[in-house]
């Protein structure tokens, strides 16, 4: 392996190092999709352009660039990207091909690939195995398609219920048993799947309650509560030897004093993950374009900071060729060596070299079939159910017979949950979808449709931070108090929901979530999930 990746250095060019290190987004569904975003970005049209002229390491791929609208394209989109890296016109290495399917709120690619519930309602199951399952299935589907690493499972402890952007992206609150389930999610991914897990987000994102996507976080963890509550998780990680991870963009004022976010902090980067934990493998940033990164520095320095901090790899860049351009100007101005270009080139492309993506395509690549297969599906609403947890039961349960409204947040989920309820059981069940922020008068419209049936569901999502939601939780439960709120996404709407309400959660609004909650509210199965986190 040490020969190959030598013989690469000493071919490479400078220019070409630096292109290793980065993994942009690009737009389109094809190799030869033109697209605006693609020339304002890199001042190229297509996807195979890109590639040719910037010659990066790696590309990501989100839904919203059109990368993943159907699994046969896909898998064409990247085959015909491996292809054009190793073609003379390329860097001639392999790309990593990545993408964020934690599952639960966090997915690229939904049906027909197989979507299952997140971290939360893996840790409400209580079973590390069905997360390594989970993964397993997850990573076989992507690799399907050509995606050769996922930047999965979120290893952060979510010990702050008012966090706005980890919550059911956590496996709970627990250090240890978040370590037991990020650890059988890399096996999943990487010894049963054969792709990259990356876990997230270091130094830990569990304790904020400012969303990094829109602001800098501050995490004011002392190092003893860090060793205790944030590291054990990535600690575990590391000896389960997992292939990357991932940096937050929060600042971490015990570890360094500057302010700077963790991606740009060489006392996190180098000090706790490289030092500390002795981490070898490959350091990505989260996204470069999130806020909470950019609130000191331009694009062109904050690429260089990385670099100077201990990351190897650059995600989701703003402004590629200037990043790009950046650091082959620090190396010649002589603020970057040449020797630290080098070690993350090497990291990369050794770690391509063992998953067996740096010389060609993917020569055990799943068949398309597996995509959403009977039994991944089987296995999915399997694990579903298994998560279901009963947070307070107040009486409501079953629901018992007479007429019946489905109500609250979410078009999908809603009916959903309303169709599954109607399936052999007795009485009307209506519908009212009221959105996430409901209106005075679509409020008095569920109340007045509450008090006309015998009893009511009220789907929430987040209601803890959404006062609209609050206050048609209060007006339904006044109209009828034989409510049952079904909580699709994290427990912590207790805290803000009618005193002796009933609350139900599957931690997640699939369609196998929504199923499993409709048989555990009619009676036909016992909700065995237990609480992950500390309400």
């Amino acid at each position: 392996m040490s020969d190959w990746v030598d013989e690469q250095l000493g071919r490479l060019s400078l220019e070409q190092q630096v292109g290793q290190l980065l993994v942009p987004y690009l737009t389109g569904a094809t190799i030869d999709t033109a697209a605006p975003e693609n020339r304002e970005r890199f001042g190229v049209d297509t996807p195979a352009e890109v590639i040719r002229s910037l010659q990066p390491g790696g590309v990501i791929y989100f839904a919203w660039s059109g990368n993943v609208d159907h699994p046969e394209r896909t898998a064409a989109l990247s085959a015909g990207l491996q292809r054009t890296s190793l073609d003379d016109h390329g860097p001639g290495v392999g790309l990593m091909i990545a993408t964020d399917q934690e599952n639960g709120i966090v997915v690229r690619l939904r049906e027909p690939v197989t979507q299952f519930p997140g971290a939360m309602a893996l840790g409400a199951t209580g079973d590390p195995e069905l997360s390594r399952t989970t993964y397993r299935v997850t990573g076989r589907e992507l690799r399907a398609v050509g995606i050769n690493a996922d930047y999965a499972p979120d290893g952060d402890v979510n010990v702050n219920p008012a966090n706005p952007v980890i919550g059911v992206r956590s496996f709970g609150s627990d250090p240890a048993r978040v370590a037991d389930h990020v650890v059988a999610s890399i096996l999943g991914l990487q010894d049963d799947a054969g792709i990259s897990a990356s876990v997230k987000h270091f130094p830990g994102h569990g304790d904020t309650a400012v969303d990094s996507h829109h602001d800098l976080p501050v995490i004011t963890h002392d190092h003893e509560t860090w060793r205790r509550v944030d590291a054990p998780p990535f600690r575990a990680a590391i000896a389960a030897g997992v292939d990357l991870i991932m940096s937050a963009h929060l600042s971490c004022p015990v570890f360094d004093p500057s302010g700077d976010p963790a991606t740009l902090s060489r006392p996190v980067i180098t000090g706790l993950l490289r030092e500390e934990l002795g981490f070898t493998g490959v350091i990505t940033t989260d996204a470069l374009d999130m806020q909470g990164v950019r609130t000191r520095y331009p694009d062109g320095e904050i690429v260089v900071r990385a670099i100077e901090a201990g990351i190897d790899q650059l995600l989701a860049l703003p402004a590629p060729v200037v990043a790009r351009d950046a650091l082959v100007q620090a190396v010649r101005e002589g603020r970057l060596s040449e020797q630290r270009i080098a070690e993350s080139v090497r990291r990369i492309l050794a770690l391509k070299l063992r998953r067996g993506y740096a010389l060609g395509a993917d020569p055990e690549l799943p068949e398309l079939s597996v995509i959403g297969s009977e039994d991944h599906r089987d296995t999915a609403d399997r694990i579903a159910r298994s998560a279901i947890t009963i947070v307070r039961d107040s009486g409501g349960l079953p629901l018992g017979d007479g007429s019946l409204l489905v109500t609250g947040w979410g078009d999908k989920a809603v009916p959903a949950l309303a169709a599954a309820l109607r399936s052999g059981r007795p009485g009307s069940v209506q519908e009212l979808i009221t959105g996430a922020e409901p209106d005075d008068a679509m409020i008095k419209e569920a109340g007045g449709r509450a008090a006309a049936v015998d009893r009511v569901v009220l789907i929430t999502s987040s209601a803890w931070r959404d006062e609209r939601q609050q206050a048609l939780a209060a007006a339904v439960a006044a109209a009828n108090p034989r409510l049952v709120v079904v909580s699709a996404r994290d427990p912590y709407d207790l805290r803000v929901l009618p005193p002796d309400t009933t609350l139900i959660t599957g931690y997640s609004a699939i369609p196998a979530t929504m199923a499993a909650v409709a048989e555990v509210l009619s009676g036909h199965r016992t909700a065995p999930g237990r609480l992950p986190v500390d309400l």
